[in-house]
């Protein structure tokens, strides 16, 4: 049994999509990080960096934090998902970790929920979040999924980013710039275990 520490946000939404296509018997723990929930004790002792998501495993007495670790702990552990070469399902799950995942929120922050816009750092992060986007559909153009021809925890990691970004409707992220992208988010976002994961709310 996994005790699983999420919230609604990009990284949340990685663990819950993970819980959901990998069948993984768990109890769902809403972290409530606009309450600073992820600054308590007991969660602490589970993540010591306060972010989530999160997980702690029953059976083996051992918590996992950063989402990456996360979701691959969660594939080893079922044996799904994995992707037909560890190496590419890691290269694209560190891709997001390094770049989709900070660059993404950083744009998010200074273009959508910053009190003060700053232009330089909105045209930064917008450009960056324009590169990476167009990785993405590069390789999309040439795979079906990320890390290859098979749906992995590479695209769960990368998937809640571009959704998001998109969601927002930024100045200067225009989807149809990027067919291939287009294209895996729809397959992704059409998938059931998806469609659950990103339904659950807090009560």
């Amino acid at each position: 049994m996994i005790d699983a520490y999420a919230w609604t946000t990009p990284n949340g939404h990685k663990l819950l999509i993970a819980l959901e296509e990998l069948e993984v018997p768990h109890e769902l723990h809403w972290v409530d990080i606009m309450k600073g929930e992820q600054f308590k004790p007991e969660f602490l002792a589970i993540n010591p960096n306060n972010k989530i998501p999160a997980i702690y495993d029953r059976d083996t007495k051992h918590a996992v934090f950063e989402s990456g670790a996360v979701l691959t702990y969660l594939a080893e552990k079922t044996g799904r998902l994995l992707g037909p070469d560890r190496y590419t399902t890691l290269e694209w799950m560190f891709f997001n970790a390094g770049g989709v995942g900070p660059m993404g929120g950083q744009l998010g922050y200074f273009a959508k929920f910053a009190k003060e816009k700053i232009p330089h750092a909105i045209e930064r992060y917008t450009k960056e979040v324009q590169r990476l986007f167009g990785v993405m559909d590069k390789r999309l153009g040439e795979s079906a999924y990320l890390a290859g021809p098979e749906f992995s925890i590479a695209d769960v990691m990368n998937f809640s980013w571009p959704r998001a970004l998109l969601g927002f409707s930024l100045e200067g992220i225009d989807l149809a710039a990027y067919p291939n992208l287009a294209r895996w988010i729809e397959a992704i976002g059409a998938r059931p275990a998806v469609q659950r994961a990103l339904a659950r709310t807090p009560a």
